[in-house]
């Protein structure tokens, strides 16, 4: 709606002030893949809605241009020229945004957090982190261990 009524530059604006994160270490990327990836045609937008909603399921290419209404070369096509990127890439870099918080909170494992996000293992979900973030889930953790301040009984 705001982008209709007030056009795509102010609509992407509201959406980055919207993401918040509960826990935010200090090198941790505040906004959105999805924000990021301004996917142009609403073909690609729902695609990668259906993406975010479904990361636990197969998010083969042949899905997702399945949801896009497309031919698989089509769907590569027209995907790679919206978002500048692979469905591949675009699909691990959505499971990273959503395995972040969830790797810097510490209350799941790895594997754990890995099913839940559609890596179907800790190693390739570390090899992902490494990828896009840069960094592997354990020096996250770690990190955002170390920038939580102690409770100290009184």
């Amino acid at each position: 709606m705001i982008e209709q009524d007030l056009g795509k530059g102010a609509a992407l604006e509201v959406a980055r002030m919207l993401v918040v994160y509960y826990r935010r270490s200090s090198g941790q990327y505040q906004f959105s893949s999805l924000l990021n990836l301004d996917p142009g045609p609403d073909r690609i937008r729902r695609t990668l809605h259906f993406a975010r909603e479904h990361l636990r399921d197969d998010l083969s290419v042949e899905r997702l241009a399945e949801v896009a209404n497309l031919s698989v070369r089509q769907f590569g096509r027209v995907f790679a020229s919206s978002t500048g990127m692979t469905p591949a890439r675009a699909i691990e870099r959505l499971r990273v945004e959503v395995a972040r918080p969830l790797v810097d909170d510490g209350r799941k494992t790895f594997d754990k957090i890995a099913h839940l996000t559609g890596f179907g293992d800790a190693d390739r979900m570390c090899q992902s982190f490494l990828r896009i973030v840069g960094h592997t889930p354990q020096e996250l953790r770690r990190s955002a261990r170390q920038d939580t301040p102690s409770r100290q009984m009184l």
